[in-house]
């Protein structure tokens, strides 16, 4: 049999397959059976690449090259030039962030330099719904040592001093929560993999879940064996359908394979793993009320203690650790509690993987070391701020997180530096402001999203949040005044003092973080009726300069509600009570005649 010469890696995300990879799959497909290529090129569907903004993604294998932006039409260009030929496809090649050709070098360029990757270890170098390419990339070799080698204390061990602390936000320290959970004596246990990610801009989670399910299956069997758990439970989204659709193919070949069910490699351990779907709350991410959705009841937290740990699917003890959590668990026992510990600062080891979003060049998924700074993100790995705008504050944490300005860019990312300035880690997501964004208008964005996510059982989130997102909606509208900003901030202190759960006790994190690092913009919003970033429609309006007005009625014409009156051949008005600020005039205008004040 002829040895495969190339292989064209493809990726098979969510984002790239929206931008129809699938049909990029089909068409290399045919032109190679078509030039009877099938011996030396082998087409593989991949999980993501991490360059999310620029795909869909081909990687060219053994010259590492890759190609952005890929149309079904630009497959038979590329094997005719870049196979046949020998001549790389210039205008796919990806660019960095300063536009310099780029092509191979996977490590150093722009969105993966500074990156180690560990849970994104097998993302975009395997196809995720063949099993035989996990395990040769070493797949359940740490199953295997584990289940024949170790004993559970030893396993939990070697996890605690690995320094793996809980990456769906909360940072526990996940080998401690094994232990908890071994040491509680029970007829049954179970073993849960939080996949509810629900963070507006964050895909870590599912990323991991598309390009790589085996992992998190091995990392579940090590848990169980390492607590005493025989059945495992993934609550992950049904609004996920590529995650779960692999996650599935990935669940019947391990049973094939004897990797999961009873006497796993022959050793008497059983552990099997079904799936529970959820319907998309964003509270169900605390492990309580997730718990609860996966009973069949309804998706709301409860009072700590007891923990699940000691009491929690069913009533039994049950361990929870989320996705990015389990991805990790592989590599730590194949290379070492030391070797992990050894990445990433004193008291957050290893990397942390982000979703990069909002106003930055290079949009897309990373993973690096704990301890980068921000600035190294945003600047070296995110290639700066689009259209050369500048920075104003990047977003970490989610809805629950806060937001950071220039003064914090040199903070390293860590659990505690990160609360220390004012945000937190989180799940993960990171989306960038510029100086067009107003700080207002954001907090009122986040907070309206917890608003609509608040499960209700508690009247500080149920209802604080409520009355402080109508607070934000008076400043944002031109309405408010001085004493209502005072209000925002008590409400919104007492609101984290007195809500239930971690959803209630950070949600007014962006209010408190963007009145403490944007004050003025609050002040300018209640006390001079202005947005400085034009974001507030109710404080804009729409001027026609009258020396630029030549009369030439085309605003009027596409004014959708006749707002603009004035004769032909002379300056117009806008009638600021008529105008619904569309910015249609603005648009239509040749002469620069209009402006926002």
């Amino acid at each position: 049999m002829a040895k495969i010469k190339f292989h064209f890696l493809v990726c098979g995300g969510a984002g790239c397959q929206a931008a129809k990879s699938e049909a990029i799959l089909k068409n290399f497909q045919d032109v190679i059976m078509e030039r009877k290529l099938e011996t030396e090129i082998q087409v593989i569907k991949t999980g993501c690449f991490g360059f999310c903004g620029d795909g869909p993604i081909v990687k060219m294998m053994p010259d590492n090259t890759f190609y952005t932006k890929v149309t079904p039409e630009d497959c038979a260009e590329i094997i005719e030039q870049h196979i046949v030929k020998g001549i790389k496809v210039s205008r796919l090649l990806y660019q960095d962030s300063g536009n310099h050709e780029n092509g191979s070098g996977f490590k150093t360029r722009g969105l993966h330099k500074k990156q180690i990757r560990i849970a994104l270890r097998n993302c975009g170098f395997i196809n995720p719904e063949n099993i035989e390419d996990y395990i040769a990339r070493d797949g359940y070799q740490a199953l295997g040592k584990v289940l024949t080698e170790l004993t559970p204390e030893a396993t939990i061990e070697i996890l605690k001093k690995s320094g793996l602390r809980g990456r769906g936000g909360g940072g526990f320290p996940t080998g401690l929560k094994w232990e908890i959970t071994r040491n509680v004596k029970a007829d049954q246990k179970y073993v849960v993999c939080n996949a509810d990610e629900g963070d507006p801009g964050a895909f870590m989670d599912r990323s991991v879940l598309e390009g790589d399910p085996h992992t998190v299956l091995e990392a579940m069997a090590i848990n169980g064996y390492s607590t005493g758990a025989d059945k495992g439970v993934v609550y992950i989204r049904a609004e996920y359908p590529l995650a779960i659709e692999r996650l599935k193919i990935a669940m019947k070949q391990a049973r094939e394979y004897g990797l999961l069910g009873n006497d796993i490699l022959g050793t008497g351990f059983n552990f099997d793993i079904e799936i529970r779907y959820g319907a998309g709350a964003f509270v169900c991410g605390e492990e309580t009320a997730l718990i609860h959705s996966m009973e069949g009841l309804r998706g709301e937290p409860t009072v700590k203690p007891p923990f699940p740990s000691e009491s929690g699917f069913l009533g039994k003890p049950t361990n929870v650790n989320n996705v990015e959590t389990y991805a990790n668990i592989p590599a730590i026992f194949l290379k070492g509690a030391e070797w992990f510990a050894g990445i990433g600062t004193e008291k957050s080891k290893g990397t942390k993987v982000f979703a990069l979003a909002g106003k930055i060049n290079n949009v897309g998924l990373i993973e690096v070391p704990m301890g980068i700074t921000l600035r190294e993100v945003i600047y070296e790995i995110g290639g700066g701020i689009k259209n050369d705008r500048k920075f104003k504050a990047v977003q970490t944490g989610g809805p629950s997180g806060g937001m950071l300005t220039e003064k914090d860019l040199d903070t390293p990312i860590d659990y505690d530096n990160l609360i220390a300035a004012g945000s937190m880690m989180g799940s993960g997501g990171m989306i960038v402001m510029d100086e067009d964004d107003c700080m207002v208008a954001m907090a009122k964005f986040y907070l309206e999203f917890t608003v609509e996510e608040s499960c209700g059982k508690c009247s500080p989130c149920r209802i604080g949040n409520k009355r402080l997102f109508e607070m934000l909606e008076k400043v944002t509208k031109g309405q408010a005044i001085m004493e209502d900003l005072d209000k925002l901030r008590n409400l919104s202190n007492v609101i984290k003092d007195t809500s239930l759960c971690g959803l209630g006790q950070t949600s007014p994190n962006p209010v408190l973080s963007s009145m403490d690092n944007f004050y003025h913009e609050y002040l300018e919003h209640v006390g001079d009726k202005k947005c400085r970033a034009g974001n507030c429609k109710s404080l804009m309006q729409y001027i026609i300069l009258a020396e630029n007005c030549i009369g030439c009625t085309l605003c009027a014409r596409n004014c959708p509600v006749d707002a603009i009156a004035g004769e032909r051949k002379q300056a117009h008005l806008i009638d600021q009570e008529k105008c619904i600020k569309c910015g249609a005039c603005m648009d239509k205008c040749k002469f620069n005649a209009i402006f926002i004040k």
